[in-house]
């Protein structure tokens, strides 16, 4: 098996690079194809996970389809033969990656709803204590306990380097109220509903990032979609307060990397053969328990 670590086609213009997708803008739309890349600490790997791009890509095209009835999304389509109609080829590395997409200016905001406190607010939490960022949070807290009710807290956009958490109320200084008050709104249903269905598979769906961005029309829910990228998965059956917690993420590469001698700043290292095949077993694994089955066009078992 192969990754997929860039893409560019004659006949289209020179794609937008972000850390995994490759956004084409073909006018009306977009097409938007998720790589194989993978990144950690805000630096790209030199190689990546086969199949990784179809299985978030395929991940996200359900959720947008399963959740989006309340809230407007980007999709156009994901169905391979329409996207090979509209670009004019059909080129089988493409298949079950791409999508056609509604162009939108994006929020100078992430939203992320957080079920669970872990992750870079659980730090900030030991240093700031239950006020952080004007969230009100129960004392004590061990990481990984469950919050009282899922809260909202968005993170700025950084060029460069980590995003910073930020309070609700710079959300609003930065994008507005009546926009933040929407954004809120949509993070914390989407969440509720998908962690829901999480946990009908056995998993805890912890915290998730949704991105937002503005239309003619209004609002609408852009990116991706609660994939293993942009969400912290829990296996039920392990779950513990103040142990370290094993998900279906890209945190087996970070784990890796924290044991390493890489000290975090690009190029980013080659991952060991050993390293790629878990972590693709992760995300398949998710994949499986969320959706079931798996995604088409795999590249092998």
């Amino acid at each position: 098996m192969s990754a997929l670590l860039t893409t560019e086609f004659p006949g289209l213009p020179a794609p937008y690079r972000g850390k995994v997708r490759d956004v084409f803008d073909l006018g009306d739309c977009l097409l938007i194809v998720a790589t194989d890349r993978i990144s950690a600490f805000d630096v790209v790997m030199a190689n990546g996970i086969p199949d990784k791009g179809r299985i978030l890509n395929q991940m996200s095209l359900y959720w947008f389809e399963r959740l989006g009835q309340s809230v407007p999304h980007h999709v156009i389509s994901g169905d391979d033969r329409v996207i090979a109609d509209r670009i004019g080829f059909d080129e089988p590395q493409l298949h079950g990656r791409c999508v056609l997409a509604r162009k939108a200016r994006p929020l100078g905001i992430e939203c992320v709803a957080r079920g669970y406190i872990t992750g870079s607010l659980f730090k900030e939490y030991r240093i700031q204590g239950a006020n952080v960022h004007q969230y009100d949070l129960v004392p004590a807290l061990k990481d990984g306990d469950a919050l009282p009710r899922p809260i909202f807290t968005p993170s700025t956009k950084a060029q460069t380097g980590h995003d910073q958490n930020i309070s609700r109320a710079e959300a609003v200084a930065i994008e507005g109220e009546e926009t933040v008050a929407q954004a809120e709104a949509w993070t914390l249903s989407l969440y509720t509903e998908a962690a829901a269905h999480a946990r009908k598979a056995g998993l805890i769906l912890a915290d998730t990032k949704f991105e937002f961005g503005h239309t003619e029309e209004g609002l609408i829910w852009i990116d991706e979609a609660l994939s293993p990228d942009s969400s912290r998965y829990w296996d039920e059956r392990h779950y513990q307060p103040g142990v370290a917690l094993p998900g279906f993420d890209k945190q087996y590469v970070r784990n890796f990397l924290e044991r390493s001698d890489w000290d975090k700043t690009p190029p980013g290292p080659e991952l060991p053969a050993d390293v790629v095949a878990r972590t693709r077993d992760l995300y398949l694994e998710a994949f499986r328990r969320i959706v079931g089955g798996v995604p088409h066009s795999l590249s092998g078992p």
